[in-house]
Order: structure tokens, then C-alpha cells, then sequence
């Protein structure tokens, strides 16, 4: 494909420029790095699927009895595992040998035009994957992650999906909880009304200490709530700041959790859309040897031309849906 404007060559040779690539790819992935930020990120070693084990019931034999009466010592089937498949993507990073070993050397080759692509393969594969984990994961035939709009559904109960192997039509444990402004709080959301639907859905989804401790809001959404606050209750996180993320501090039932913004410049959630997230029972679980790292670099067998790959295999995993949740209109 060309390109926009002057060659790849031209731009990291010599010819009037600062020696430095502006960066115009990186969108804002704030989905991706909260993950990795707050414990979501297990790494798996392998098999055939990954596998998520999980409590789906109490144990029946609970009982109130009195003297001699016989008691339930039937066993409890209480536990089950879901089960992800792997989903795999990759970039490549290619370079001609004219391009490597003759146009791009000496002292006019200010800029190292392989190690410049590897940077832009590395942004493009984050910009992707971020897209892919607050994706519903039917994207080129279903060979996506499985994410946010998969496991945190807006319908959990008339979607009848199956998720990790398990049926949600079938069994109710395994649907998150979903409000709907309009119809569920009868009124669109507003910077008037967006936090007592935060609180309705951060109070529905706590379970004792389990608690949201992440929100992720698309752009209207996170304006929305920000308008609500006072400026003197603006209060981010410095650390969140630092890395370039916006934030905002939510003071929910019993504890704060911060909102991130995953708007803006290429933002991946849908519109009109606030995911709550317990990150201890949601995981993003890369392979250790496929978390996006390079293969080993390849000679072509029949060009004068070098490839190297950038890849990823793994999925998002889910072991507990009724303490996530999403505030959607």
C-alpha cells in the first residue's frame, strides 16, 4: 500500500527532518493497560482450551434438625470450569534487503527504519487487542477475543448465549447484571441522574467485600459523570495520570473505585455504555510465550527480504458473572 505522503524511506532518511517519528496511530487504550494496572493479566502455560474453574451452587445439604432426625449426606456438585478457546493475532514487520542494507545505512539513516516499524507493529497491536477485549468477539468468523460485550452482556437474560461452554438461557448464576437507563430507570442518562445509576448498579453487584473496583465509560458516559461532580470532588489518580489515562475517583458502596475513560481518539466500548468490573473474577490470560512478544526473526526463503512477527494467543476468561456489570442506554 503507499503511502500518504512520502515513503517510509524518504521519512526516516535524511532530508530536513528532526529524527523523530510523530506518533499518529496510538489510540487511547485504557481497557488494555487497567487490565494489566489491577490483577486481571494471568498468564496461562498451555492446553487444549483455558480453563476457568468456577462455583456455581451452594451445598444442598444444609438442614435445621432436631434430636435423631436423619440428616442430607447426598455429595453437592458445586463446583464446574468454563472453558475459552484460543483466540491468536499477529503483525509483521518486514524489510527488503535494499531498503535494510543499502538505502537505510551509513550516516544519513538517522532513523532505523526496522526498529521504527517494530514500534509502529507494537502500537497497532495494542490499538487492535484493546478493540478486540471490549469486543463481542464474532469479528473475522469468531476468531476474536471474547470481550466485555461477551462477558458483561447488555441482555444477559433474553440473549441466551453460551459463554465459556455454559449457557446462560440455562443458568441464571451465569448472567451479569445489566440496567438500562430508559427503561429500567425510565429516564436517559444525565450528569443529573448518572450517579444514582452507578450506585444502583455498583450496590446490585456487591457481595460483602467483592466489590467493583474498575470503571471503564465510553465518552458520553464519562462526560456525563464528570459533569456531575463538583470540581472539588474531581479527584484522579496520579499514578493512572502519569501514564497518560484519564481517571476519576467513584466513592461506590463501602469503597472508591476509579473510572477510566476508554473514549476519545479511538476508543473501543460502544456508545452510552459503563462496564463495572470486579477484576478478580475477569481476566485477560495471554499465553507466556505469546503475550505479544517477536518471533525470531525469518529469513525469506525466496525474496531479498526479512519478516519478523509480533504475536498473541490467549483470550479473556470470566469465573463469575453476577458481580459484573454494565449502565447502558
Amino acid at each position: 500500500m503507499a503511502s500518504p505522503n512520502l515513503s517510509e524511506i524518504i521519512t526516516t532518511t535524511l532530508r530536513n527532518r528532526t529524527g523523530k517519528l510523530a506518533d499518529n496511530v496510538t489510540k487511547n487504550n485504557a481497557l488494555l493497560r487497567v487490565m494489566k494496572e489491577k490483577g486481571s493479566l494471568q498468564t496461562v502455560s498451555g492446553g487444549r482450551t483455558i480453563v476457568q474453574e468456577l462455583e456455581y451452587a451452594e451445598n444442598s445439604t444444609y438442614m435445621r434438625y432436631s434430636g435423631y432426625e436423619t440428616l442430607n449426606i447426598q455429595p453437592s456438585d458445586v463446583f464446574t470450569a468454563a472453558e475459552f478457546d484460543w483466540k491468536q493475532a499477529a503483525v509483521a514487520v518486514t524489510i527488503s534487503g535494499l531498503e535494510g542494507d543499502v538505502i537505510n545505512t551509513g550516516e544519513e539513516a538517522i532513523i532505523d527504519l526496522l526498529k521504527s516499524r517494530i514500534k509502529n507493529a507494537e502500537k497497532t497491536f495494542a490499538n487492535n487487542l484493546n478493540a478486540d477485549m471490549a469486543s463481542d468477539g464474532t469479528a473475522t468468523s469468531s476468531k476474536q477475543i471474547g470481550g466485555l460485550q461477551l462477558l458483561v452482556e447488555d441482555a444477559p437474560a433474553s440473549a441466551n448465549s453460551t459463554v465459556g461452554g455454559i449457557s446462560r438461557g440455562t443458568w441464571s448464576f451465569w448472567r451479569n447484571y445489566a440496567y438500562d437507563a430508559t427503561s429500567d430507570g425510565l429516564a436517559a442518562a444525565t450528569s443529573s441522574n448518572i450517579q444514582g445509576y452507578m450506585n444502583t448498579v455498583s450496590l446490585a453487584i456487591t457481595r460483602g467485600t467483592d466489590r467493583p473496583s474498575v470503571i471503564i465509560a465510553d465518552s458520553n458516559y464519562y462526560k456525563l459523570y464528570l459533569a456531575s461532580l463538583q470540581a472539588i470532588q474531581r479527584i484522579t489518580d496520579d499514578k493512572t495520570a502519569a501514564a497518560g489515562f484519564t481517571s476519576i475517583k467513584y466513592y461506590g458502596p463501602g469503597a472508591s473505585c476509579d473510572v477510566y475513560f476508554d473514549g476519545g481518539y479511538g476508543g473501543a466500548l460502544p456508545a452510552n455504555h459503563m462496564y463495572f468490573l470486579n477484576p478478580e473474577y475477569i481476566k485477560f490470560r495471554p499465553h507466556r510465550s505469546r503475550n505479544m512478544v517477536p518471533l525470531e526473526t525469518v529469513q525469506s526463503i525466496n525474496q531479498d527480504a526479512t519478516v519478523k512477527l509480533i504475536v498473541f494467543a490467549g483470550n479473556m476468561t470470566l469465573s463469575n458473572a453476577f458481580l459484573q456489570g454494565v449502565l447502558k442506554d
